[in-house]
């Protein structure tokens, strides 16, 4: 399947359906030894610093224009990529339902941080 279809056919993309294509990558290198959840943890961590990287020095109305350059764009959308994929690999590893826990985690600031009247 081409990336064309992935982004405009009538495949429909979920969580469970990415880290079933992240396991096969995976395996298919024979990378399941390296993918412990400290390295995907630590993998994660390089690439939000690699994202933060890109906006390290942009003021803060620039940051907003970012995906207006299209090598800029680029690179943000591939570094988010990269941070999106190892946290699915870190939450496939650790038994973690991702959508289910931001669900959680969205109730409990609700509770914690309620809206003013």
């Amino acid at each position: 399947m081409t990336d064309q279809e992935h982004a405009e056919g009538p495949y429909q993309l979920d969580v469970a359906q990415l880290q079933r294509r992240l396991a096969d990558f995976a395996a298919a290198r024979n990378w399941q030894p390296f993918h412990t959840p400290k390295n995907l943890a630590t993998a994660l961590s390089v690439e939000a610093s690699e994202l933060v990287e890109i906006f390290q020095w942009l003021t803060p109305e620039e940051s907003t224009r970012v995906m207006d350059d299209p090598d800029t764009a680029h690179r943000v959308t591939d570094e988010v990529a990269d941070v999106l994929a190892y946290l699915l690999q870190l939450c496939e590893v650790l038994g973690i339902d991702a959508l289910t826990a931001l669900d959680a985690k969205i109730d409990r600031n609700e509770r914690r941080f309620p809206a003013p009247e």
